[in-house]
């Protein structure tokens, strides 16, 4: 049955489904279990979410035509906006970014040469490389936390012992090393970045 000459419905709606749902389960593992315990960062949970699910539907939707150079190309349009019309993002982040398109892209494309053992594979060894490189490799990992600080005395390069030992004593963190960011002289304030080993927590 057709409606204004397009199909109601056919038997690729609930291949969608599945495969959305398989994709859905998988993402939620990497962004939820992996990307915020060590980060904290919800700002770019939802941004990860809805990026894969765009991506997702937009390579299953396609896929039934010939557009593959061209979807090709409007994927590296996508990275082109995320990078200069958006706040500039650093290199972990876009890392995951590109694991949950790239995860995103295999649970959409994959066709009849492609078996569901081969996709559940694909997705499994993708999470498993991942969890032993985050939770094993990189247990320590460093991150950081941008501060607001009054003390601008304590940013001469000649006081940083004391700037690092004043942060310790505030947060409760070991300070691995600090980065001085914009100065404001009129509010005696400045922005700064400690950075310190995620399993000490905040």
């Amino acid at each position: 049955m057709e409606f204004l000459e397009i199909p109601l419905f056919d038997d690729d709606f609930f291949k969608m489904l599945f495969r959305f749902a398989l994709n859905l389960i998988f993402l939620f593992y990497i962004i939820r279990y992996l990307y915020y315990p060590s980060t904290r960062r919800r700002d770019y949970m939802f941004t990860f979410y809805m990026i894969s699910i765009i991506v997702f539907f937009l390579c299953f939707t396609l896929k039934k035509y010939e557009l593959d150079l061209g979807m090709a190309l409007g994927l590296f349009a996508i990275f082109g906006i995320i990078r200069y019309r958006t706040a500039p993002m650093n290199i972990r982040e876009m890392t995951y970014l590109f694991v949950v398109i790239g995860v995103s892209v295999i649970n959409a494309l994959a066709n009849k040469k492609m078996s569901y053992a081969e996709i559940l594979g694909a997705n499994l060894l993708v999470v498993t490389s991942m969890t032993i490189i985050e939770r094993v490799v990189l247990f320590k990992h460093e991150i950081h936390k941008e501060i607001l600080y009054e003390n601008i005395e304590n940013i001469k390069p000649e006081n940083e012992a004391s700037l690092i030992e004043d942060l310790e004593g505030r947060t409760g963190l070991e300070i691995n090393r600090v980065d001085v960011g914009k100065v404001d002289f009129l509010r005696e304030s400045v922005q700064i970045t400690i950075f310190y080993f995620k399993n000490q927590g905040i």
